[in-house]
């Protein structure tokens, strides 16, 4: 047999790297640092710095204001100053356990009307594996087309049937159930039907009172992602389902502490066994470090703000009402929304869009994120803004005048001439 110098294989496992960076990655090169992390700096509010420039900031989920609430800084200071980073050592089922996160857990679970809720280290990495633990190969996952991308990765990570039914469309969701019902029935198997509080591009709710409906004709279990709900709706802020008089019928609620409540890490609220099931089986949970002890006393104190300072949801609501109407009142779309999410749909490029971003950002003092294909249909730009108790009229004002003259700009050509890209001067 002759020596040979060739490697066998066809293809390194890295050349398609070189060709094709992905959806957002082609465009790394000249708009990182600027359009692609991006970096905002000074105390999380509504007025930061981008670039050396006060901005008007409307990308920051701090509904409620609370990351620089005075409380909430001296409550994460002495958390951490008399804890340290490390404490507890270990994962929670072995040695990272202790009275604060149970009690963070009870009071969790009392403030969203379940029995049993059950902390997790991040919104992302817990749904999924929440979604993995629940199913087995029996079972059919029946989830809204426009999930967040933790909902989309969860039930990838399914080996059995994965059904999408048209976002918040009940005729579509009641066919998949007869679908998911024809396939269980041969299985064994069960059916899980997730949706989302509130979707964080269009801001509409999930329609969970006429999801909870069809539970009178099909048998299947309701999980609920309501990141964006939960502290900004409800009557108490307990989240869409309150919102829509259906928590009861939720049979796994979840929420992140990473929006209303400004920190880090999430929960899942439920039925006793069901939550203890998740305890005993989430291997995210199972095989990770405990959430940090500065963390946990830090996220008591914020669940107290919640329920204490009414004023803080009803100024956040004040604020958006403001900023949608007088966006509408200007003639821009705004969809669906039924939340505090805000977004304006136009048409226009990629470039364009690009180009006012940069005209927002660099001559008004306006920092809002946008959002293009392929997330939304090509020819579309969607310009995000996430109102928050710390801003004010002057801030809606300002923003709603800088709408305008870059709403006329776009509708007369401006952003389709070539002007200076700061993202590749540097």
């Amino acid at each position: 047999m002759e020596a040979t110098d060739q490697k066998v294989g066809t293809v390194d496992l890295f050349s398609k790297i070189v060709t094709n960076k992905g959806p957002l990655g082609q465009y790394a090169d000249a708009a990182e640092g600027y359009y692609i992390f991006p970096k905002l700096e000074g105390r999380i509010s509504n007025r930061m710095k981008f670039h050396g420039k006060e901005v008007i900031c409307w990308s920051i989920n701090n509904y409620l204001g609370l990351a620089e609430h005075p409380e909430i800084r001296k409550a994460d200071a002495e958390a951490s100053a008399d804890w340290g980073l490390a404490y507890p050592m270990g994962s929670r089922m072995m040695s990272g356990n202790t009275d604060y996160h149970d009690q963070l857990e009870n009071e969790l679970a009392e403030f969203v009307g379940k029995e049993k809720a059950v902390l997790v280290n991040f919104g992302y990495q817990g749904i999924m594996s929440a979604i993995d633990s629940v199913l087995d190969r029996n079972d059919v996952v029946v989830y809204d087309s426009e999930s967040h991308a933790c909902i989309v990765d969860g039930v990838r990570m399914h080996l059995g049937k994965r059904l999408v039914y048209a976002h918040n469309d009940m005729d579509s969701l009641e066919k998949n159930l007869q679908r998911a019902t024809k396939l269980v029935d041969g299985t064994g198997g069960g059916i899980l039907v997730i949706t989302e509080g509130v979707f964080g591009m269009r801001g509409d709710q999930g329609l969970l009172k006429e999801v909870v409906a069809l539970k009178e004709k099909y048998n299947f279990r309701l999980m609920v992602d309501d990141a964006h709900g939960f502290g900004t709706l409800g009557k108490t802020g307990a989240g869409a389902g309150e919102e829509q008089g259906v928590q009861d019928d939720i049979d796994i609620y979840f929420a992140t502490f990473a929006k209303s409540m400004a920190s880090v890490g999430a929960f899942l609220a439920g039925d006793k066994d069901i939550i203890q099931y998740l305890q005993y089986n989430m291997r995210s949970q199972i095989f990770a470090k405990s959430l940090p002890m500065p963390l946990v006393v830090g996220n008591l104190k914020r669940l107290e703000l919640l329920k204490t300072k009414p004023e803080l949801k009803q100024k956040l609501w004040e604020n958006a009402s403001s900023l949608q109407k007088h966006l509408t009142d200007a003639g821009f779309d705004i969809g669906v929304t039924n939340s505090c999410v805000t977004p304006v749909y136009m048409k226009g490029s990629v470039e364009e869009a690009t180009q006012m971003v940069m005209d927002l950002r660099e001559n008004f003092g306006i920092f809002c994120s946008i959002v293009v294909y392929p997330v939304i249909p090509k020819g579309m730009i969607l310009l995000r803004l996430i109102p928050t108790a710390m801003h004010n009229e002057e801030d809606i004002e300002l923003t709603i005048e800088a709408f305008k003259k870059m709403g006329q700009r776009l509708s007369e050509g401006y952003y389709k001439q070539e002007m200076i890209n700061p993202a590749k001067e540097g």
